[in-house]
């Protein structure tokens, strides 16, 4: 199993709109294409120097070539659509990670 990891620094300015955007369409989409689980979104609680608010959304997916498809057929469109209506208030990066062992009490 790995983990897509998007995370994402938001102005201010825009956080409610991104946000109710994220929740309500973003998430719905990127699990609509298919190829992941689920989807775990978390507030990063580290304040940045550059301000605004940081989220991790952590997308669980089964094998490395689901992946690796999905960012060629859809990471981009997907990710298009947030500048088309956020522009530069915002901005993000990834992390792919490799579930090596699970623990629960």
């Amino acid at each position: 199993m790995y983990i897509y990891n998007i995370t994402t620094n938001v102005d201010e300015s825009i956080h409610d709109a991104w946000f109710k955007w994220m929740e309500e369409t973003h998430i719905l989409n990127v699990l609509a294409a298919g190829k992941f689980s689920k989807a775990l979104m978390t507030q990063v609680l580290v304040r940045e120097e550059m301000g605004g608010f940081t989220y991790s959304v952590q997308y669980t997916i089964e094998s490395k070539e689901k992946l690796e498809k999905y960012l060629l057929e859809k990471e981009q469109e997907l990710q298009n659509e947030g500048f088309k209506l956020f522009g530069d208030k915002h901005g993000s990066f990834s992390t792919v990670m490799k579930i090596v062992d699970e623990f629960k009490q």
